[in-house]
This record gives structure tokens, C-alpha cells and sequence, in this order.
């Protein structure tokens, strides 16, 4: 029986990929749609609840992360779907496999909503790395190495923007 994290389409495909390399490169698509979903949603949430004095601008910068999360989240499960696998779409699985943690019922200040988001995004880079590694090696899946580099570097950049944030109020 298939795992909640590696379903499958039922048409085969022939891409040079063994069955084992496709659910495990499948099942790591998933946990990395669950973890940006989350962060999505965490960074909306912000977005939603910021105050204070920069508001305006937090408000914004907010929001621009959250678009390109946006972006990230819809790439991600359309690679699953490229590799035959099926895109976990729920708020249950995306809270159930996520490895960034939601903080209901908390609104922190704006610095500390930017310094969650940081943690979580270098939480993610790190994670995406050694996913990288595993499409690579033992998986032999070139492709999903190459896109998970580019949503690393993606989350990169977003978390210089935010350590530019935390820097001028240090």
C-alpha cells in the first residue's frame, strides 16, 4: 500500500527512472509542498496581523513573499505531477507533513514575525539541500536535483531580505 506522501497516477511513464527512484523523489515533492504551504499560510497570516509604526511597509513586504511562496507552492506540485505522482492538497496533510510549525493564536511584533520567517525559511534551505543531495543520490533524478536547487535559492534570497530587515533594527 502506497504512503499518504507517494500516490501515484495509474498511466505508467517511461523516463529512466526505476519505480523506487520516482517514490522517493515523489514523497520528497510532497514534504516540500507540505513545508511551503505552511510557510505560505504563516507569512499570510503576518501579512493579515502586522502593526505598528512600518506597518505599511511590512504589510507590503509581506505580502511579496507570500506571492513568490505562491509561485514556489504550484511549481513544486506540478513537478510531482511531471514525475506521476500526486500533489497532496489538503490542510490536513499539509500541517500533518510539514517540518515548519504553525504558532496559532500568536501575533508577535513585526520583528519577531521576520525573525520567525527567517528561522523557518533557513529551515527549509537546509532541508532542501539535503533533498537536493537525496534526488541526486540515491535517486539518480537530475531533474528534481536541478529544481530543488532553484527553490533553494529562491528561499535564499527571500531570507536575505529578511535578515536585511532584522539588520536595520538590531
Amino acid at each position: 500500500m502506497e504512503s499518504t506522501l507517494v500516490k501515484k497516477s495509474n498511466i505508467e511513464i517511461g523516463i529512466g527512472l526505476s519505480e523506487e527512484s520516482l517514490n522517493g523523489v515523489i514523497k520528497i515533492l510532497n514534504n516540500v509542498l507540505c513545508d511551503e504551504y505552511v510557510l505560505y499560510t504563516k507569512t499570510r497570516n503576518y501579512h493579515w496581523n502586522v502593526i505598528g509604526p512600518q506597518f505599511h511597509d511590512r504589510h507590503e513586504f509581506f505580502q511579496e513573499q507570500y506571492e513568490i511562496l505562491d509561485e514556489i507552492i504550484d511549481e513544486v506540485a506540478e513537478r510531482t505531477r511531471q514525475l506521476n505522482g500526486k500533489s497532496l492538497g489538503t490542510l490536513q496533510e499539509f500541517v500533518e507533513y510539514s517540518r515548519i510549525k504553525e504558532s496559532p493564536g500568536e501575533y508577535p511584533d513585526d520583528m519577531k514575525m521576520i525573525s520567525n520567517l527567517l528561522s523557518d525559511h533557513e529551515k527549509i534551505i537546509q532541508t532542501l539541500r539535503k533533498n537536493a543531495d537525496e534526488c541526486e543520490e540515491p535517486y539518480h533524478d537530475m531533474g528534481t536535483n536541478d529544481f530543488l536547487i532553484g527553490v533553494m535559492e529562491k528561499h535564499e534570497k527571500m531570507a536575505w531580505m529578511l535578515r536585511a530587515h532584522l539588520e536595520n533594527n538590531s
